[in-house]
């Protein structure tokens, strides 16, 4: 059976799903403009095309992605601060962040390039939106004032740049030195 065959037996959804895959790791590679469909259709073994029959446009696909990204983002942030509440929530929701971003480089890359491509009206209403809803997402589970969110999510952009320049295992002394403002601030109650 050849992987074509295979292939056919799927559903739209269960091929959507590989698709967006695909798509975010090549988005997350070479950015909204350099992306080809072409390529995220190989990846996946399907034809341009039938990629542009589940999703219409290129647009539509990265605007897809994006919004898999602020899903997962979200839902790992419901599930790190379970439990917890006020400071408590915000550094169990800080914590599983970080260690889901050294663990996943990809998905950090594509968030950062999602920010990117926010030249494009519709993908930039698209992250300010879902942006917007992770800050209120995150003060609504931890009960965080608007300068412990500000302060939260400026320390998490931070850790961003430093986990994209891979400074966590080895780092400069320069990043050794923001890293521990950012954990010693984490560890004092809000």
């Amino acid at each position: 059976m050849t992987p074509t065959q295979v292939a056919e037996r799927q559903t739209a959804e269960e091929r959507r799903e590989q698709i967006l895959q695909a798509a975010l790791t090549v988005f997350a590679e070479r950015g909204y403009e350099s992306a080809s469909t072409d390529e995220i259709a190989r990846r996946v073994g399907i034809s341009q095309p039938y990629l542009f029959r589940l999703f219409s446009t290129k647009r539509d696909l990265v605007l897809a992605t994006i919004q898999r990204c602020f899903d997962d983002t979200e839902e790992l942030m419901r599930d790190a601060a379970r439990g917890f509440a006020g400071g408590e929530a915000l550094h169990a929701i800080g914590n599983a962040y970080l260690e889901w971003i050294q663990r996943d480089p990809i998905r950090l890359r594509a968030q950062l390039q999602a920010y990117a491509a926010c030249e494009d009206v519709e993908i930039r209403r698209a992250v300010a939106h879902r942006f917007g809803a992770l800050v209120d997402l995150v003060g609504e589970l931890s009960g965080a004032d608007p300068v412990d969110l500000s302060k939260f999510f400026a320390q998490g952009m931070l850790l961003n740049v430093l986990a994209m320049m891979r400074q966590f295992n080895e780092p400069q002394p320069w990043a050794a030195r923001l890293i521990e403002g950012c954990m010693e601030d984490r560890s004092q109650p809000l």
